[in-house]
């Protein structure tokens, strides 16, 4: 079966740019066109005007992982036991969630500043469980939240059914006033195209390391040609070890999703005609489902500890794994109502914390996107075009304090802890998948 992303899909392509040929000269080199990296391509315009700044892609701009997630605008963590208002993790919490907002304010400015239409709601959206015993502590976790200035409301029963039309969920805390949705193709696609001209972007184009010359500048040769610049950003989250750096702390996992066609009239009448919403899971790997503003049910319930994409066959495989979890929310749609499977990437680390650093002079990178990359990919692009330019700020200072990915054993450790890891969270998430 294709790999198609219906997100994509429904964006649309933008015009097609060439791929690197011959030797480029730069002000600045941004690897890596996805969310982080047009955002950093954007902040680079507007702090140094007169600059040229390349931006590069191994494959279509716009069109990576950063296309292919959920459409989760997070700025406030469901959070965790050890998190909870009057424990001494609350304070990095605090700090978390600040950055969070801030992120999330940082979408907001995007969309608005370049009129991006891509299906944006601010209204919020669950963290929910089929199994009330997979949330727990509820009036803590409502405290906490509100301590950070969320919204958050407990619901439970008829009251959460006549939100999401199905009768799957029993528990669940909404949470808004920062968090939001929209369509990701279309964010990021909307990014791509309203590139200021002093941005060159090659497209189709892997670069295959960095190299420092005997002028200061560095070299990222690809194929067919080489770019040389003054600073270079990689901004490739889970593929960060193309460019070289293999210490980052991060790894990468792969996830599978399926979007069906629009419910009919008769179809979404039968669910109360519900608001659209979103879902995430108080577990890990629990499922991401979605009712999107043109009535589609997005599900995400596979998520894998590897960095190579799948097979048809492994991915038809995936496939029945959300007909199965469709079945559960919505027994009315089967295998024959989705349109579409694809795959996507995230950047994972140890901690939950990413990785955002000076690796060496001239060359600054960032990747750990756990998830909440619309948010902090936006956030982070402009941090990183400001750390490379010496702009300092407590916000910075903040992200840099954060930044602290944790330890990753050498491979093949590190294979079979993280294999090993994500049966454990399975079953515990069963449930909920």
């Amino acid at each position: 079966m294709e790999n198609v992303c219906g997100w994509i899909a429904q964006a649309g392509d933008s015009p097609l740019r060439d791929p690197l040929k011959g030797t480029q000269q730069a002000d600045w080199l941004v690897i890596g066109a996805g969310i982080t990296g047009l955002s950093a391509a954007h902040s680079l315009a507007e702090l140094h005007p007169q600059a040229r700044i390349v931006l590069v892609d191994r494959q279509r701009a716009a069109q990576g992982a950063s296309a292919r997630n959920s459409g989760f605008v997070v700025a406030h963590e469901h959070p965790g036991h050890a998190e909870l208002q009057g424990t001494p993790g609350f304070a990095g919490y605090q700090a978390d969630t600040a950055i969070g907002r801030t992120a999330s304010d940082e979408v907001r400015k995007r969309i608005a500043r370049h009129g991006i239409e891509c299906d944006f709601r601010e209204s919020g959206y669950f963290f929910a469980v089929s199994d009330p015993r997979k949330l727990t502590q509820v009036e803590s976790k409502l405290q906490t939240l509100r301590a950070v200035s969320a919204s958050a409301e407990f619901l439970q029963g008829d009251r959460l059914r006549q939100k999401l039309g199905t009768r799957h969920y029993q528990a669940a805390i909404w949470c808004g006033n920062g968090n939001a949705l929209l369509q990701p193709a279309k964010y990021v696609k909307g990014l791509l195209d309203a590139l200021p001209p002093q941005v060159t972007l090659f497209e189709n184009t892997e670069i295959s390391g960095l190299q420092r010359l005997d002028n200061g500048r560095i070299r990222a040769s690809g194929a067919q040609g080489c770019i040389e610049a003054r600073q270079v950003l990689v901004c490739l989250n889970a593929f960060i070890p193309r460019s070289g750096i293999s210490d980052s702390g991060t790894f990468a996992m792969e996830l599978s999703a399926s979007l069906t066609r629009p419910l009919s009239d008769e179809e979404f009448q039968a669910l109360g005609a519900v608001e659209p919403w979103g879902v995430l899971s108080t577990r890990p790997l629990g499922a991401t489902v979605r009712l999107t503003p043109d009535r589609r049910v997005m599900i995400r319930n596979t998520a894998e500890y590897r960095a190579h994409d799948l097979s048809p066959g492994e991915l038809a495989t995936r496939r029945q794994h959300h007909v199965l979890g469709l079945q559960r929310r919505f027994p009315m749609l089967g295998a024959q109502d989705i349109q579409y499977t694809w795959t996507g990437h995230l950047s994972a680390s140890r901690s939950g914390q990413p990785y955002f650093a000076k690796v060496e002079e001239g060359v600054f990178a960032v990747a750990g996107c756990n998830g909440s990359g619309v948010a902090r990919g936006t956030l982070w692009g402009r941090l990183l075009a400001e750390l490379a330019s010496g702009i300092d700020s407590p916000l910075l200072q903040s992200v840099k304090g954060r930044a602290q990915p944790g330890w990753l054993p050498p491979k093949p450790l590190l294979d079979i802890g993280a294999m090993l890891r994500m049966r454990v969270e399975t079953a515990r998430a069963r449930s909920e998948i």
